[in-house]
């Protein structure tokens, strides 16, 4: 039995559950492959859960014979470093909390062991994932498993790098600004962002409150529905989550008829300077692909698109800035040793924000402070609600809206670590959905120069089922995906 990125998550279940294999057997070899992965330089993963992985996985074998019915019987799954899973570190790539246990499972971490699906590893991220590029950590970047030298997106790069390593057929990663959908791109794997309060949010170390959301990673759409079905629904540990129970969103995915649908083309998006012309062709492909079939394709217009970065870099820091308040060496994580008084213990204790974290945290405090609170943050929501009401708009004409998930494929480690503008305009086609709170779903669609490209789909909230539906027709109409040069198989002995 091998992962890599053939083996999804929906056939190991069916494998498992039919007797041909055990949980502890496919726990087993994923555990092996990913010592052998990290090995390689990927550093994917920041922690492992050996003893406890293997103890969890003999314990969904029992549950299987004792007769019950686990949608993620004994699939290796990988959590993105900034969800709770209890008794490890969750560090959110930062010195701060690099001591930190966490006491208790996030809500989706509970739904994924009763489902059966057995947590694995924490993985990598950019510092309390604000990043584009997984560089941002305190512990090493992450490397694309396409090109070494290139980075895997961020801030969930690590989630994605190991799916698409084939370490694990699933993973949990998070947005706020596109740090699923991205780093799925540049990895080529699907990624989602959920509909806001789809997910619970209890467990996940905040960063904008207001945009946050847990999402799935997965090789398929498939499995990355099958993971939205476990994980989603009400919360009341999370009073922002939505009240009405999710769907089983993998059913009848195949049954979704092109005919009679309406796909938006927003003008705006491929008028943008910097689109590369891979990515352009990709989408014009996936809109022929849409059109061919017999769907509608309707030109739509998103004005407000253009202040997006702006806006998101206003509000979502200003909230960023609130949230990391309480990291003062004083409750939790680290404390600056030798300091003889209050202040000083605080300043010693926050000068170990990396870089990227303390310029976040900056900017946000300008934008909250007296006399440009009104000129900045008031501003910025100001024209949140006005992204939001294009998209409301643009739903009165169409079902769904077809884009870049980002400008270019993989850009090489360091080029762009210096310059935050640079690195902040690869969130370009991503943030909108998190400002308006809209669920999107990346899924791969082609290759330049061996690393993957991916397209973007958005639809109107609580849409998730009919938008993975469409996603899974563009994935069979969709070219080969480029292989992985860092594969586990390859690795295995």
């Amino acid at each position: 039995m091998t992962f890599g990125p053939e083996r999804t998550a929906t056939d190991l279940v069916r494998s498992i559950r039919s007797g041909e294999t055990t949980a502890a057997r496919a726990v087993d070899g994923a555990l092996g492959w990913i010592r052998r992965i990290q090995e390689t330089g990927l550093n994917a993963f920041l922690s492992v859960r050996e003893r406890e992985a293997r103890e969890e996985a003999e314990e969904v074998d029992r549950r299987l014979a004792d007769g019950e019915d686990l949608p993620l019987a004994g699939v290796p799954v990988a959590v993105k470093d900034n969800i709770s899973v209890s008794g490890g570190r969750t560090t959110c790539g930062s010195r701060l909390l690099e001591p930190y246990i966490a006491p208790y499972d996030a809500t989706a971490v509970v739904r994924l062991r009763d489902a059966g699906a057995v947590v694995v590893g924490k993985t990598n991220l950019d510092e309390f994932a604000m990043g584009s590029s997984t560089e941002n950590s305190a512990f090493g970047p992450t490397r694309n498993p396409h090109d070494l030298d290139r980075v895997p997106g961020g801030s969930s790069g690590g989630s994605t790098a190991a799916v698409a390593s084939g370490c694990v057929p699933l993973a949990l990663g998070s947005e706020t600004g596109g740090s699923v959908r991205q780093p799925a791109a540049l990895c080529g794997v699907v990624g989602i962002k959920p509909t806001y309060g789809r997910v619970s949010r209890y467990g996940l170390v905040a960063f904008g409150s207001s945009f946050d959301q847990i999402g799935p990673v997965a090789h398929t759409v498939e499995d990355a529905a099958r993971l939205l079905s476990v994980i989603a629904g009400p919360d009341p540990h999370d009073a922002t989550s939505i009240p009405e129970p999710a769907g089983d969103y993998a059913s009848g995915l195949e049954e979704w008829d092109p005919k009679g649908a309406r796909i938006g083309w927003p003008t705006e998006y491929f008028g943008e300077e910097g689109l590369d012309p891979a990515v352009r062709s990709a989408c014009e492909a996936a809109r022929h692909a849409f059109g061919s079939a017999g769907a509608e394709v309707v030109e739509v217009s998103l004005p407000h698109a253009r202040y997006g970065i702006a806006v998101y870099y206003i509000v979502a820091i200003a909230e960023a800035s609130s949230n990391l308040a309480r990291y003062d060496g004083v409750r939790y994580g680290y404390r600056a040793p030798g300091q003889e008084d209050l202040i000083s213990m605080y300043l010693k204790t926050r000068a170990a924000f990396g870089d990227e974290v303390k310029r976040r945290i900056m900017l946000g405090t300008y934008v909250l402070s007296a006399g440009y609170y009104e000129a900045y943050y008031g501003r910025g929501t100001a024209v949140r609600g006005r992204i939001a009401g294009d998209f409301e708009a643009a739903w009165e004409e169409v079902d769904a809206i077809l884009s870049p998930t980002t400008p270019t494929p993989a850009f090489p480690i360091g080029e762009k670590v210096d310059d935050p503008l640079a690195m902040y305009l690869n969130d370009v086609y991503t943030v909108s959905a998190n400002l308006a709170g809209i669920p999107a779903i990346s899924l791969p669609w082609g290759s330049k120069d061996h690393l993957p490209i991916g397209v973007q789909l958005m639809g109107p909230r609580r849409s998730e089922g009919a938008l993975l539906k469409a996603a899974r027709f563009l994935e069979r109409e969709a070219p080969p995906r480029p292989t992985p040069r860092i594969r586990a198989e390859e690795a295995v002995p």
